[in-house]
Parts: C-alpha cells; sequence; structure tokens
C-alpha cells in the first residue's frame, strides 16, 4: 500500500487534482501505477506555450509520487504526424523543405548543420534538454515507433471495423465552417501562444471520405511517402486495403494486418491511445475543449476502444513579453531553453505552478524579469520565516523540489537586478564583476563567483540578449566638465556630501542610505527621517540629485540603482568622475 503523506498543502490546485486523479485511478486500475499523459508534436520548436502541456500533469504526477504512489508521466511525440509547413524563421531551412510538407514528421530532413537524423528528433532533443533542467521525469513515447513497428495494429483494425459507429459520432459535428475573420497579428511580445499546438491540435482531420466511404486511417504513399492519400477499398475479413496518391499518382494493394506505414486520424488516434495506454490525467487547451474538437469528440469514441476520456482540465494560453528583439531576428517564439538562458528552472517551474491550469500568465524577457526576481525571493525569504500563505508555500516547494529531491540552486542568491547591473557594467570582466559583489555585504563578502551561478549568468545572459544596446550602461571614462561647471551651489554642495560620504558607506546598504540621505540633509533633515516625516518635496529633490550623479557617470538620466553603479565604478573613479 502507497504511504499517503497527508500533506498541509491542500489549497492549492495541485493537490486537488492529484486527490481527484488518485481516486479515479483507484476506481479505474487499482493496484496499477497512475498514468497520466502528455503529448508534443516536435513540427518546429517546441514553445512555451507547449510547456503547459507538460507541466500541468508533471506537478499532478509529482504530487501523487510525494504521496508515496506509483505514477508514470508519459510524454507522445507525435513525430509520426504530417509535415504540415515550413516554419519561418529556422535556421538552416530554406523553401526546399516544402517538398516535403505530407511527409511524416521522422522522414523530414533535420535543419542544415543539425547533429539529429531527421526533423523530428532534432526539436524534440532541445525539449528533452529543458525538461531534464526543469526536473521533469517522463516516459518518452514515439508514436513512429509504435505505428511503424506493428504495436497499435490491433487498434488500427478495431478502427476500422467500427467505422461507421465513428463515423456517426463525427457527423454530430461536422458543420460548415463560418469564414474566418481576419484579425491583427500581434507582435510576439504580446501575443499569446497557443498552448495546444502540439498534441496534433493542427490535424483535427476527420478521415478519409471517398466515393468508398468513410475510413479512420491514413497510409503514408509507398511512392512518395506523404499522406495525400485516398483510400478506395476495403476489406474486413481479408484486410485487403487498396488506396491512391493524390500527389503522385501512386496506387497499391496492402493487407492492414501487415502494413506499417500509416496511422489513425488525429480525432481517432487521441482516444485510442487514452484506452491503450489507461490514461487518468491528460489536460488539453482551450481549443480542444470547444464543441466537436478532438477531446470532446474523443471522449465518445475512447468508448469504442473500451476506454474513458481522462480527467482533462482546459488549460490557457501562456503570454510572452519583450521578445520584440528575438522575434525580429528569428521571426520565431521562445523556447524552454530561450528562458532557461536567462531564468533558473525554480523560478520557471514556479511560474507554471502557482496559477491554476485556467489562469493564462506571462513569461517574462523584459526588464520585467526583475520584478518578478524580487517577487520570487520575497516568497523565499516568507516561506523561510513561516509566514507565507499555504498556497504560496506549496507553489514554492513545487517549484524548488520534486519527489526525487532539490534541483540544483545558488548558493548565494543575490538580487537578479543588482547581478544583472553588475553584468552590465562590467562588459564580461568576472574579476570587476567579483569585485563589485564582494563589496555588497563587507561582512560577508562573496569568495568566488561561482558562489552567485547560475543566477548570475542567466542575469548576464539577459543583459546580453535582451537589453538593446542603447540601453546598455557605459561608464564615462572622464569627466563632464562642461556640466561640472554649470552646477549651481546646492548641486556642489550635494555632490560634496556624497563624496565625503564614500568611503566611510562603501556597501550596499550603506550607499543606499547615503544617495538618499544627502537630499534629505540638504533640506534640513536627518538622513534617517522616514517618508512620513518629511514633506513631498524631498522626493523630487531626491529624483533631481539621482538624475544629476546619472549624468556625471554614464551620460543618461537613468541606469542602474545608483548604489549598484558606485560600487561598480569604485571609489577612485566616482570621485574622479564627480570632479573631486
Amino acid at each position: 500500500m502507497p504511504i499517503v503523506a497527508q500533506s498541509t498543502e491542500t489549497t492549492d490546485w495541485v493537490s486537488r487534482f492529484a486527490d481527484e486523479v488518485i481516486e479515479e485511478s483507484e476506481r479505474r486500475a487499482p493496484g496499477k501505477p497512475v498514468v497520466v499523459a502528455s503529448g508534443l508534436s516536435p513540427s518546429g520548436p517546441i514553445h512555451l506555450g507547449n510547456l503547459r502541456e507538460v507541466m500541468t500533469p508533471h506537478l499532478v504526477a509529482d504530487e501523487i509520487r510525494r504521496r508515496g504512489y506509483q505514477v508514470r508521466h508519459l510524454i507522445s511525440w507525435d513525430d509520426y504526424d504530417r509535415y504540415r509547413k515550413v516554419p519561418a524563421g529556422v535556421p538552416g531551412v530554406a523553401e526546399t523543405w516544402a517538398e516535403h510538407i505530407g511527409k511524416p514528421l521522422t522522414s523530414v530532413p533535420a535543419p542544415k548543420g543539425s547533429a539529429y537524423p531527421n526533423w523530428a528528433e532534432h526539436f524534440k532533443a532541445a525539449m528533452v534538454e529543458s525538461l531534464a533542467e526543469l526536473g521533469v521525469e517522463f516516459d518518452g513515447i514515439s508514436q513512429t515507433e509504435q505505428y511503424t513497428s506493428g504495436v497499435y495494429r490491433e487498434q488500427i483494425l478495431h478502427a476500422m471495423r467500427h467505422r461507421g459507429d465513428i463515423d456517426a459520432i463525427l457527423a454530430q459535428y461536422r458543420t460548415k465552417k463560418a469564414p474566418a475573420k481576419k484579425q491583427q497579428q500581434k507582435p510576439v511580445d504580446e501575443a499569446e501562444l497557443e498552448a495546444a499546438e502540439g498534441s496534433g491540435a493542427a490535424a483535427e482531420d476527420d478521415g478519409s471520405s471517398g466515393s468508398a466511404g468513410y475510413f479512420p486511417y491514413k497510409p503514408y504513399c509507398g511512392n512518395c511517402e506523404k499522406d495525400l492519400t485516398t483510400v478506395t477499398s476495403y476489406d474486413d475479413d481479408s484486410t485487403e486495403l487498396t488506396y491512391s496518391c493524390t500527389s503522385c499518382g501512386f496506387s497499391e494493394t496492402v493487407r492492414l494486418n501487415e502494413f506499417n506505414r500509416g496511422k489513425l486520424v488525429w480525432k481517432v488516434d487521441w482516444p485510442m491511445r487514452w484506452a491503450y495506454e489507461g490514461v487518468i490525467f491528460e489536460p488539453s487547451g482551450v481549443d480542444h475543449s470547444s464543441p466537436g474538437s478532438s477531446f470532446q469528440v474523443g471522449g465518445q469514441i475512447v468508448g469504442i476502444f473500451g476506454g474513458k476520456q481522462p480527467i482533462g482540465p482546459m488549460y490557457a494560453f501562456v503570454g510572452i513579453s519583450g521578445m520584440a528583439k528575438m522575434s525580429s531576428s528569428k521571426g520565431g517564439v521562445p523556447t524552454p531553453a530561450d528562458a532557461l538562458k536567462i531564468m533558473e528552472p525554480q523560478l520557471l517551474r514556479w511560474l507554471y505552478a502557482r496559477r491554476r491550469p485556467n489562469q493564462s500568465f506571462k513569461v517574462a524577457f523584459d526588464q520585467e524579469i526583475q520584478r518578478l526576481y524580487d517577487e520570487w525571493d520575497r516568497l523565499e525569504a516568507k516561506v523561510a520565516d513561516g509566514s507565507a500563505l499555504p498556497a504560496d508555500v506549496a507553489a514554492h516547494s513545487r517549484a524548488v523540489r520534486t519527489a526525487s529531491g532539490e534541483l540544483p540552486r545558488t548558493p548565494r542568491p543575490l538580487p537578479y537586478r543588482t547581478l544583472a547591473s553588475v553584468a552590465d557594467i562590467t562588459a564580461g570582466h568576472e574579476d570587476q564583476a567579483l569585485r563589485i559583489l564582494s563589496d555588497l555585504d563587507p561582512a560577508n563578502p562573496l569568495a568566488s563567483l561561482d558562489e552567485a551561478r547560475p543566477r548570475y549568468d542567466k542575469a548576464e545572459a539577459w543583459i546580453n540578449t535582451h537589453v538593446p544596446a542603447d540601453q546598455r550602461t557605459i561608464v564615462r571614462d572622464e569627466p563632464d566638465t562642461e556640466l561640472l561647471k554649470s552646477l549651481d551651489e546646492q548641486a556642489r554642495e550635494s555632490l560634496r556630501l556624497l563624496l565625503d560620504g564614500l568611503a566611510g558607506n562603501w556597501s550596499l546598504d550603506g550607499l543606499t542610505h547615503l544617495v538618499y540621505g544627502v537630499p534629505k540633509v540638504q533640506a534640513g533633515f536627518s538622513a534617517d527621517a522616514t517618508p512620513k516625516e518629511l514633506p513631498p518635496e524631498i522626493k523630487t529633490a531626491q529624483r533631481s540629485f539621482f538624475a544629476l550623479l546619472y549624468q556625471l557617470l554614464v551620460s543618461r538620466d537613468t541606469g542602474p540603482r545608483l548604489p549598484t553603479l558606485l560600487l561598480a565604478v569604485g571609489q577612485d573613479r566616482v570621485r574622479h568622475l564627480l570632479g573631486a
């Protein structure tokens, strides 16, 4: 019997689904491992919307594992799907790839320069690597291997025998589609990534309905390998099937009980797999949940194969902010690998764990990533001191660990915005970065940059790939003598007060106190005065003082947080640039 750990984290969506899935699994398949499933189509880069297809069942499966149950998380790689179109912006892909449209994805050459044998394996590999970094355990199933090895032969023959029943179900939903409304295309940084794009969502093919009637099976042509085929006759007793190809004109007769070069159409294939694998839980995107969509229709077709529809929450889209630079150069959408270059796995897991599946959210590639990290660090502090709410504790726990253990983490998780500022200012000079970061807390200096990794590397990657050149920080080499000469006595005094306090406040906290305190002292208040004790005009004076310092140090009105910037520039250079 499994050891059921009664978690106190009962207020989050993951625990609630885990309860429901365990109960349903015991009802359907008592004593057997709980089966949850995802489906991904390696038809191109697998993006962050598709990741929700994996993370939703992963989080539920992991909670069930924590309670002592055996779980199988299946990821069906839909690599036997047809190649539908040449995706925009994939390096090493030319217009000539259009000649492969209609072939199985595993029969299409990989992009030029790839180390992988075919198109599907090329795009699958990047996702597998990202899932490993995210701590996602799964059993991968290649649909090419399943179909071409004959694993599904009995299911195919069964579907062909019951093609009339399948056709009758599908006929309930066949209606004339209204003309599609033209929609203005959104830029990638505003667009929502359709999380259901994998799992055959684009296929939505009812089957072959030629003059010989309806057939839920599509052969791939024996000559050109494409699925532009029509079944022209079929005999249930002998399983003899004849088809013709509208692409190359080839036709042949085969015995379906020996033939392994074709597949069930998507709306039949998906429920067949539910029954074959005994899937208890599999989510679906919003497009799968509308009337006549594959999840809804599959709920009826699965009974033909002797199975039941899984528990299947609908999940919402994932938005992206700040990908304009990448989209303009690549024409594509961000993948989990893109996100993991600039954020730690814990943060990315947290984004998917803290929102219910039907809630949309955004993954930030712009300045918003700094605010997200601030929020994450505050949550870590609250979890550590016991003040976090139960649902937040649950989301944090699911982000930092799995049933197998803790994910690797940064030993000294310094603020992301500070690390980004330091990486920006030092432009790749690690010795300078270590000097600055060691000055942040003189009482507990950083001994090695490795203590701040991998967070430091993620912040540096963000600066180098997502911050435009005109927003990068370049410290002046020489003082702005013209500006210094033009200053009035009050501005000169503010600089003297700052310079006088540098040596005694040379730490992040000390410099923060100093730069905010100078305008207070000039106005006749204590440097320790709180905002409640100060008139509103002090904030205006602080902003003016900050703008002056930025102009003198980096020739701009804004920049990295001033305490960090001062530490980065160093005392001697600060004195030089401020006209000491």
